[in-house]
C-alpha cells in the first residue's frame, strides 16, 4: 500500500501531515496530542514538513498555528524532490562509469580464441545488440534473410539505433543485404535509416542477389554468426558470437568481392 514514507518523509512527518489535514490550522501543542508524535520532538517535524514546503505556518497568531498545504501540491513537491534525487544519483553514476571505463578498458585484450552462443529469441537479439555496442573500429554485417519470429520493426529499429551509435563514436559501418530482405523491412526502419544513416561517412548500404547465410564482423577480430534452425527452415535457432582474428580475416576476405560487385543502395 502506497504511503507518504515511500515518497521520503518520516513516520513523524507523514503522522502530523495526515493530522493537519484532518484538524485543520491547529497549534504545535495540540496536534502533538492528536498525531500521537511526542511534544519534545514536534517541533523538529513542523520545521521540516516548512522546509520541504508541505506545511505552511501562521506567525502572527500566538500561540503559532500550522497548516498542511493542499494534498495535490504537496504530493507534486515530493515527486519533484525525488526527481531531483534521482538526477544526482544517476549524474552521480555516470561519472562512476566514465571513471571505471577508461580504467577498465585500458587493459591489454585478449587474443586467445573463444566463443560463446546464445538460443532462443531474446538471447540472441540481445548478444547482437552487445556485440554491435561494442565495436571500436568497423561493424560489416551480412544479412541474407531474417527470421518469422523476430518483429522486424522493433529489432530492425533497435539495429539501426546501435548502427547510428556506432557512427557516432567513429565506427565505419558497411552493410550488405539482399533486395529482398531490403524491401520487407517496415516502413519505420527505412525512415530511419533514411534520415540518420543515409549519407553519412561512415555509413554504407548495399544490396546483392549473392547471399547466404547472415552474419557479422566486428573490428576484423569477431564474428558474430545466426545459426539456423534445422528443423524450422527460415527460423533462427541461436547466435554464436567467434573472437578469432584469422577466422574474422577468412571472413571478411570473402566478403570484400562481394561488397565490390554490390550495388549501392539510395534511400
Amino acid at each position: 500500500m502506497a504511503s507518504l514514507r515511500d515518497l521520503g518523509l518520516s513516520e513523524y512527518e507523514a503522522r502530523v501531515y495526515r493530522t493537519l489535514l484532518s484538524t485543520g490550522p491547529t497549534t504545535a501543542k495540540e496536534l502533538s496530542r492528536t498525531s500521537e508524535v511526542p511534544m519534545g520532538r514536534i517541533y523538529d517535524v513542523l520545521n521540516g514538513l516548512e522546509g520541504q514546503s508541505l506545511v505552511r505556518s501562521q506567525t502572527a497568531s500566538r500561540p503559532k498555528k500550522y497548516m498542511a498545504v493542499e494534498p495535490a501540491t504537496a504530493l507534486s513537491r515530493l515527486l519533484d524532490d525525488k526527481r531531483r534525487e534521482l538526477e544526482e544519483t544517476i549524474g552521480q553514476y555516470e561519472e562512476i562509469v566514465d571513471q571505471l571505463e577508461g580504467e577498465l578498458e585500458s587493459a591489454e585484450p585478449v587474443e586467445e580464441q573463444f566463443w560463446t552462443a546464445a538460443v532462443g529469441e531474446a538471447e540472441t537479439i540481445d548478444l547482437l545488440l552487445e556485440r554491435l555496442s561494442a565495436a571500436d573500429e568497423r561493424i560489416v554485417m551480412i544479412a541474407a534473410g531474417t527470421s518469422p519470429q523476430f518483429d522486424l520493426g522493433e529489432v530492425g529499429d533497435r539495429v539501426a539505433e546501435k548502427l547510428e551509435e556506432a557512427t557516432e563514436r567513429g565506427v565505419d559501418v558497411s552493410v550488405l543485404m539482399t533486395r529482398g530482405l531490403v524491401d520487407s523491412l517496415p516502413q519505420s526502419v527505412g525512415e530511419r535509416y533514411r534520415e540518420r544513416l543515409s549519407g553519412h561517412e561512415r555509413f554504407a548500404v548495399r544490396t546483392t542477389d549473392e547471399l547466404d547465410g547472415t552474419f557479422n564482423i566486428v573490428d576484423d577480430g569477431e564474428v558474430v554468426i545466426q545459426v539456423a534452425n534445422p528443423l524450422r527452415p527460415g527460423e533462427v535457432f541461436a547466435m554464436i558470437d567467434l573472437k578469432d582474428p584469422e577466422f574474422a580475416a577468412d571472413v571478411h576476405e570473402e566478403f570484400a568481392p562481394r561488397w565490390e560487385e554490390a550495388e549501392p543502395l539510395s534511400f
